[in-house]
């Protein structure tokens, strides 16, 4: 029995520079680039499961494609018909029902969720689409979920946080805060400026600082090899350390202490660290936040007992950021603690106490620029 002939499919060059003009373009729907690839094979003189082995496709596929070209011709053959059939309708109240579902909690609506997800809100919507009366939207897919999201600027599946102002003399505290800051400004371009203080530092504490160990030795690069250090993703904890730290705002001077706890008892132990340090006949203006052991009886009655020595200017409550240590912690992150590895928490002390004294070997004052301009009103 004789095999039935294949149709030819004639391309003039006007159809080959179109569909290979189709081909090489980046913007195409990739449906485009995969039929006017199919339609060039074909007119090339390659069979139908051919073409589908060497594209990867199925051969149905390929034969609608070709058969669409030699009834319809090529440009009609790179498009999807019309569907019989009229597509149902998402009613504008059932959109705004949809809204409405992702303005609410799952777990108000009794699910264990506390976010939605477009899979669960879209199962939700299919379950209670008729009970709720739109019931064009039974046939709920999760990407028409996430197009009408879109559309609305709703994005339920993400948390973005805020801080509540809960300090009512939160800008009071700020300016005062501000204030201290462009004093120091002023002194550092004019070293006879005399500010309401003689010295003013930054003060907070790093909490939680991990003494993390290696179980294995660090591989160091080789060139051409390996471009990175080489590390056992394994490790071991040896603890964790506190730095308590106040920089010196004009001389850029970071005075600090590793603790294994910051109480009470080792807050004062820094102020006296600080008394040392000075003259004594000078006053000292901190900047520091509202936790308890800054102001707690022990500490006190510390202060008691050097009075007129130290000015404490507090940062108003969720408003710490406004404590220029907090910069000198992040910078102390990025470039000193990230991916530090010791033996011991003895060894992580001395090396942030080294670190110190490089800092303080060439220090550089940290500006504080936000907000300055209303402080200097």
């Amino acid at each position: 029995m004789a095999r039935s002939k294949k149709a030819a499919l004639l391309l003039s060059e006007e159809d080959k520079q179109y569909l290979q003009k189709i081909c090489n373009s980046r913007t195409e729907q990739v449906r485009r680039v995969e039929r006017a690839t199919i339609l060039l094979h074909y007119a090339d003189g390659m069979s139908s499961p051919q073409i589908a082995k060497r594209m990867g496709i199925s051969v149905p596929n390929t034969d609608t494609c070709i058969k669409k070209a030699l009834q319809f011709g090529v440009r009609q053959a790179l498009e999807d018909f019309k569907r019989s059939g009229r597509p149902v309708e998402l009613t504008p109240e059932a959109r705004a029902w949809i809204v409405s579902l992702a303005c609410q909690k799952p777990k108000e609506l009794g699910y264990s969720y506390e976010l939605w997800t477009m899979s669960l809100l879209a199962q939700h919507v299919r379950q209670h689409a008729m009970a709720e009366g739109h019931p064009s939207a039974a046939r709920m897919a999760k990407g028409t979920v996430s197009r009408i999201l879109s559309s609305h600027d709703l994005k339920p599946h993400k948390v973005s946080y805020y801080v509540e102002r809960r300090d009512p003399d939160f800008d009071t505290k700020r300016a005062q805060v501000l204030h201290v800051y462009q004093q120091v400004e002023w002194k550092i371009e004019n070293d006879n400026f005399q500010m309401s203080c003689d010295v003013v530092v930054s003060y907070d504490e790093k909490p939680g600082i991990q003494a993390i160990g290696t179980t294995s030795l660090d591989l160091p690069p080789v060139p051409g090899e390996h471009p990175t250090i080489s590390r056992d993703y394994e490790y071991v904890r040896h603890g964790t350390v506190t730095l308590m730290a106040a920089i010196d705002l004009v001389s850029g001077e970071v005075l600090g202490s590793v603790v294994d706890r910051h109480r009470s008892r080792e807050f004062v132990d820094f102020l006296k660290m600080l008394d040392t340090h000075y003259e004594p006949d000078l006053r000292i203006q901190v900047v520091l936040d509202n936790h308890s052991a800054h102001t707690s009886k022990e500490t006190r009655a510390y202060l008691d007992t050097v009075p007129n020595r130290f000015e404490f200017v507090f940062t108003p409550k969720h408003g710490s950021w406004l404590n220029v240590i907090e910069t000198f912690f992040s910078k102390m992150s990025r470039s000193f603690l990230r991916g530090i590895r010791v033996a011991s928490k003895e060894e992580l002390k001395e090396r942030i106490e080294l670190y110190l004294k490089e800092i303080n070997a060439n220090p550089i004052p940290f500006r504080w620029k936000y907000g300055m301009e209303s402080a200097a009103k």
